[in-house]
């Protein structure tokens, strides 16, 4: 147990192994431990005895003056304080000082500014991106817009992965957009992911040649959209579908495709292309997000923090959602995918019937055409190996050479059957 020692030299402590020790013991670790010989220590529990100027004085403080009193007869237990009499003229005393705080508390040492910086998680405006620009296939970006708008009339929202390529300046082609079982409301998407399937979406992909490059979601008409590009609930998914499958691609692209009523009365689908800045990012990694812990009814331009962060002047826990982005210009091209044959997890399942009709129609064009299409070549994968013959499958999409004789077979066969 530790007993405090108070005297003229200040606070002292001193360690007590038994807790039922006598005042003799207790003289003698002070001895030990503070140096005070026993002999000219007075001991009382009351602070005047530090008032005393006369040794007449000090001798009326009796309460600690018999040696074989024990700790719990008088009161003394972990923590108590002591105070400590003795003639300073005789004994001469070196009192260690107390010990520096540790760099990290707030004196003891200078603080620069540059510290004081280092030490709050500044938002500001991220002026420039990693993305120098992101084009859409016409199709395949036709292929959503037209699904969102006139079969689910925008009402609830709709989410998709885009897959394409990176040049070495910085500039994104979205080849095609995969689109995992979901459900949605008019506030929210709820994904329901297929390991198994996305499995078989990356082998398609790596036989392409290429890659996860973004994500995209609609906005429903019904959502109050009012002073803001982004919601919470939105800025949140999109850095939460950056984090776990952007694989560290500093080019990573979120696009979102809303209804707009143009000056004429007339509706107009809008795509609209963004980076989430390195702070948004970084922040939602490492757990900043309040998330679904904000509640219904709150203010949905912002973004809701569990620490302070300082944006401009201020110590805040809710930063505008437009601190977090950053866009990117946008523009469209027309890729080697077709995007004709059925869409994977939308109202209708993608059956057999629909090879046969895909093949049907196709049939005056070369094989390597006829199968040019992503979501085919992902309705394919069901039937062959995903890690040797899907890739390789892909590979002949992407060189448009001929399609070996024995993969032929096989999908005519597939679609024969339906």
């Amino acid at each position: 147990m530790i007993v405090r020692v108070r005297s003229r030299d200040g606070l002292e402590r001193v360690t007590v192994p038994n807790p039922n020790a006598t005042v003799a013991e207790l003289k003698t670790l002070i001895e030990s431990q503070l140096k005070v010989p026993a002999a000219q220590q007075t001991l009382s529990m009351d602070k005047d005895l530090l008032l005393c100027k006369t040794a007449d004085e000090i001798r009326r403080f009796t309460d600690l003056s018999n040696p074989w009193s024990t700790f719990p007869s008088l009161g003394i237990g972990h923590g108590s304080l002591i105070y400590l009499s003795y003639d300073h003229t005789i004994i001469e005393r070196t009192i260690p000082p107390p010990p520096l705080l540790t760099p990290a508390g707030s004196f003891g040492r200078k603080m620069t500014m540059d510290d004081l910086i280092a030490k709050q998680v500044r938002v500001t405006r991220q002026e420039t991106s990693p993305c120098e620009s992101v084009s859409f296939d016409r199709s395949a970006a036709d292929a959503f817009q037209h699904y969102v708008n006139d079969s689910l009339a925008f009402a609830v929202k709709r989410c998709g992965f885009m897959y394409g390529t990176v040049s070495d300046a910085g500039r994104v082609e979205v080849d095609f957009i995969y689109e995992p079982p979901q459900s949605g409301t008019e506030a929210v998407i709820y994904l329901l992911r297929d390991s198994t399937e996305e499995a078989a979406v990356e082998a398609v992909a790596a036989g392409l040649g290429m890659r996860a490059v973004g994500f995209m979601f609609t906005q429903a008409v019904g959502q109050d959209k009012e002073g803001y590009t982004l919601s919470e609930t939105e800025v949140r998914l999109a850095a939460q579908m950056q984090v776990e499958c952007g694989r560290g691609l500093e080019q990573w692209v979120t696009a979102v495709v809303k209804l707009e009523v143009s000056e004429d009365g007339g509706a107009d689908v809008h795509f609209e292309a963004f980076q989430l800045s390195e702070m948004c990012v970084k922040l939602f990694r490492e757990g900043w997000f309040l998330g679904d812990e904000a509640g219904p009814g709150t203010d949905p331009k912002v973004t809701r923090l569990k620490k302070e962060v300082v944006v401009g002047v201020k110590d805040v826990k809710e930063v505008d959602n437009d601190f977090f982005l950053v866009p990117v210009k946008i523009s469209d091209h027309q890729g080697l995918l077709s995007t004709t044959f059925p869409i994977e997890n939308r109202n209708s399942e993608v059956t057999m019937r629909a090879l046969k009709t895909h093949l049907d129609r196709t049939k005056s064009l070369p094989f390597v055409k006829r199968i040019s299409d992503f979501h085919l070549l992902l309705f394919l994968a069901r039937y062959f190996d995903v890690n040797a013959d899907v890739p390789a499958l892909a590979e002949c999409v992407q060189g448009q050479i001929t399609v070996p004789e024995g993969f032929k077979l096989i999908i005519e066969s597939l679609a024969s059957s339906a």
